[in-house]
């Protein structure tokens, strides 16, 4: 009989790779805390900027002109409060909108902002109706006449009226940005909330009973001097 030659070995299956595994989608980046102390400056400083140059605005002359009286003429003028007081009470709101965005959070911040933003579109709209605005002119005339019917004369309107409407376009931007990041600012009462965990409350201290010191301390505390721990 031959020989039976000896078969060589068969190797294991190799095992296929695993394809590999889709990659993780990229968590979305958390808003960088220096944009959101820059938008809150700009708006602070926006707001502020634009509240004081309402208010300023608004005590100075936006209309001039003469009236006629017994032949001669008077010189009238009226001021931004003359013509409109809605300018400077829109300021005083927004200054308040300023000092709330920092005392409430999420949807009372919304709320806030909007009325920020509210209170610079209705200064630019009355502030450029008052640029045009004859009526408080024709008022000083007929109390200075005595005369119902008198008109002003020579009327020639000022820049403070394009001003005002100026700072109020400034507390419009800062109501903007107020909407857009107001979300990511800090807010004044975050510091001084609980946590929501339990505080426990410290053990009443032994009275001794022949201490009389000890039995007032522990009446002014709400505790029953008598009663043993």
């Amino acid at each position: 009989m031959g020989g039976v030659s000896a078969l060589p070995p068969v190797p294991p299956p190799r095992a296929e790779a695993a394809p590999d595994a889709p990659a993780a989608p990229d968590a979305p980046a958390a808003p960088a805390p220096g944009g959101a102390r820059r938008s809150l400056a700009a708006a602070l400083l926006l707001g502020s900027a634009g509240s004081t140059a309402v208010l300023l605005a608004s005590g100075r002359i936006w209309a001039e002109g003469r009236a006629e009286v017994g032949g001669g003429t008077v010189a009238l003028e009226a001021t931004g409060s003359d013509v409109t007081g809605v300018p400077s009470a829109l300021a005083v709101v927004a200054l308040a909108a300023l000092v709330a965005l920092f005392a409430v959070r999420r949807g009372g911040r919304l709320l806030v902002s909007a009325l920020l933003a509210l209170s610079g579109a209705g200064t630019v709209a009355a502030a450029l109706l008052g640029s045009s605005d004859r009526a408080a002119l024709d008022e000083a005339a007929a109390r200075t006449t005595g005369d119902a019917a008198a008109a002003v004369h020579g009327l020639t309107h000022t820049a403070w009226p394009h001003a005002a409407a100026a700072g109020g376009l400034l507390i419009l931007l800062a109501g903007v940005l107020a909407l857009r990041f107001g979300a990511r600012w800090p807010a004044m009462s975050g510091r001084y909330e609980r946590d929501g965990t339990p505080r426990r409350r410290p053990a009443p201290a032994a009275v001794d009973p022949d201490r009389p010191e000890d039995l007032w301390k522990a009446l002014d505390r709400g505790e029953d001097p008598t009663r043993e721990a």
